[in-house]
């Protein structure tokens, strides 16, 4: 670039002021400036009524920068009413500063000096270069580059990596409708099929997290503690472990979503309380966690909206089994949600999506390397679901279950797991020497459940709904029942209503299986094992279908029992 021309800056920036609104200071600036392509831009003072939104020079300079092409600035200079060279206010430097080339040189009334020296020390763009937060607001940027949904699926069919860039793309325009959901139907699949590395999942994590707002409990006066389990048959530990962990003053954000295949969700269970309400505004959450200590709600619009669409999408296409989409899908929310613990519960087994322990170990290892990453302290714990958990299976039949272990009783699995889970939630959110157990025999945990359902407009003294039809399913022989399968019990309660086939589909608050025995447990022939309810009795057909083989009666027990604890997982 040729010399500055420091007249011709004057001249402009003269110019600039001559156009100034300033009915109240009665101070006129203009300022111009010198772009690395050889263009002057300009600008000048705005005044408004509301002293506070008046806008300086510089910033019309720097749109003006903006709207016509971009580029960084060489030099500057400021005149007030009088002409006389004026100083940047400290706003403006820093303004100045991030569209200013390294060494950019301003007009000062003690000579010529660079935007270093006027404001040494600067905070600027490198700053925020490293880090994850520095990752997700990378994926804020619109990606310049346009992209072909098509050639997307066809690299990650082929099993190729996708750049950052192309994740970016990809989830930003299927945000915004784009992305077509059949599109997204496809990707799913070949990510199920081919998977992501690492990498990917952690671009895919943050892009999600992009696509909304992030929530902020730093003002509440009790740490924060979140669980999230992946899902299995008679899985209703939330419903107790919010509000027994509540009760030892740590509070509980319970961000949960609705049914994703035979394993039901925890929205879908609640709702089946009547009155309650599962939306909530940011505000009535973060209002309802200061008073209560526990919220249970779903994710609203504003939160990781990637996920609410994507997460529909693969209840009904059957890609929900994909770790890339459950562990993105997951700590979108988690890390978006704002928690500072954050417990996993891995299910493992045929009632989970993660059928073996190695599968379910990489998911727990890359859940909790994403929860490190963002500052979540974050572990994890493999649990057995290849038997249902508990005796009830079905939404309105899980939460009479989950009362009956707030009140002292209820079967022991749940009671084990609940203790578990709530006793490292509370580890990592700094106490360690409690009496979790107590909180359920004595009645505090479910007093919080009473004030935490009562908070969202529920009756939690309302008798349940019940399904209209049911049918017996008797032991056809005596010995011990050493198979209980999860997911043929779980597809039977989905199959007798309890469950989606679409995703606009309602479910049957009362639909379900009440089982009378558990594995393991010694029977005799005619006697109820389980019960089925519904409230279309055509259902029952294609439920028992469901069950054959996967429940056994043989004449002598089986060997040790699966423990409920398979492993722990730590980032």
């Amino acid at each position: 670039m040729s010399e500055i021309n420091w007249d011709q800056l004057k001249a402009a920036a003269v110019k600039a002021m001559q156009s100034s609104y300033s009915p109240y200071s009665h101070f006129p600036v203009g300022a111009a400036a010198l772009v690395d392509d050889g263009r002057i831009v300009s600008g000048c003072n705005v005044e408004n009524a509301s002293y506070g939104v008046g806008l300086c020079a510089e910033c019309g300079l720097v749109s003006n920068l903006a709207m016509t092409g971009g580029g960084k600035l060489v030099a500057f200079y400021c005149v007030d009413g009088a002409e006389n060279i004026l100083m940047p206010c400290g706003r403006c430097r820093q303004l100045l500063f991030e569209f200013s080339q390294e060494g950019m040189l301003l007009q000062t009334t003690s000579g010529i000096k660079t935007i270093e020296e006027v404001l040494p020390d600067a905070f600027g763009p490198r700053d925020l270069e490293t880090g994850f937060n520095a990752q997700e607001r990378n994926y804020r940027i619109i990606v310049a580059k346009e992209f072909s949904a098509v050639e997307l699926i066809v690299a990650k069919r082929e099993k190729q990596e996708l750049s950052t860039e192309q994740i970016n793309w990809l989830v930003s325009n299927y945000t915004s409708g784009v992305v077509a959901d059949e599109q997204m139907s496809a990707m799913a699949m070949a990510i199920l099929l081919n998977g992501m590395n690492r990498r990917e999942i952690k671009d895919l994590t943050l892009a999600m997290i992009a696509t909304g707002e992030r929530l902020d409990f730093s003002d509440i006066a009790m740490p924060t503690a979140d669980k999230h389990s992946t899902g299995g048959v008679g899985d209703k530990i939330t419903l107790m472990l919010a509000p027994l962990v509540a009760v030892f003053s740590v509070a509980v954000p319970q961000l949960s979503g609705r049914g994703l295949g035979h394993t039901g969700g925890t929205l879908d269970k609640l709702e089946a309380i009547p009155g309650w309400q599962a939306a909530l505004s940011n505000q009535q959450m973060h209002d309802q966690l200061a008073k209560v200590g526990a919220v249970i709600c779903a994710a609203g619009t504003g939160l990781a909206p990637a996920d609410k669409k994507l997460y529909a999408l693969r209840d009904v296409t059957g890609t929900v089994e994909a770790i890339p989409l459950i562990a993105s899908s997951i700590m979108s929310k988690k890390i978006a949600e704002g928690t500072s613990a954050l417990v996993l519960d891995v299910k493992v087994g045929s009632g989970a999506f993660m059928k073996n322990l190695d599968r379910a170990r990489e998911l727990a290892q890359v859940l909790t390397q994403l929860g490190a990453d963002a500052g979540v302290k974050t572990s994890a714990l493999l649990t057995d679901m290849s038997t249902p958990l508990g005796k009830k299976i079905g939404n309105a039949l899980e939460v009479e279950e989950a009362v009956e272990v707030l009140a002292g009783g209820g079967s022991q699995d749940l009671i084990d797991i609940t203790v578990e889970l709530a006793t490292e939630m509370l580890r990592l959110a700094g106490q360690s020497d409690v009496d979790v157990a107590a909180a359920l025999n004595d009645g505090r945990a479910m007093d919080k459940w009473s004030e935490m359902i009562r908070a969202q407009q529920g009756d939690p003294l309302a008798p349940m709904q019940k399904a209209k039809h049911e049918h017996v399913v008797l032991a056809d022989e005596s010995g011990y029942l050493t198979t209980l399968d999860a997911l043929a019990v779980g597809t039977a309660s989905w199959r007798l209503g309890a469950g989606r086939a679409r995703k606009e589909d309602p479910v049957q608050f009362g639909a379900g299986v009440i089982l009378h025995h558990k594995r393991g447990e010694q029977v005799t022939k005619g006697q109820p094992l389980m019960t089925l309810f519904t409230d279309e009795p055509e259902r029952f057909e294609r439920a028992l279908d469901a069950l054959a083989g996967g429940v056994k009666i043989e004449a002598n027990p089986s060997t040790e029992p699966t423990p409920l604890i398979l492993d722990r997982i730590n980032a």
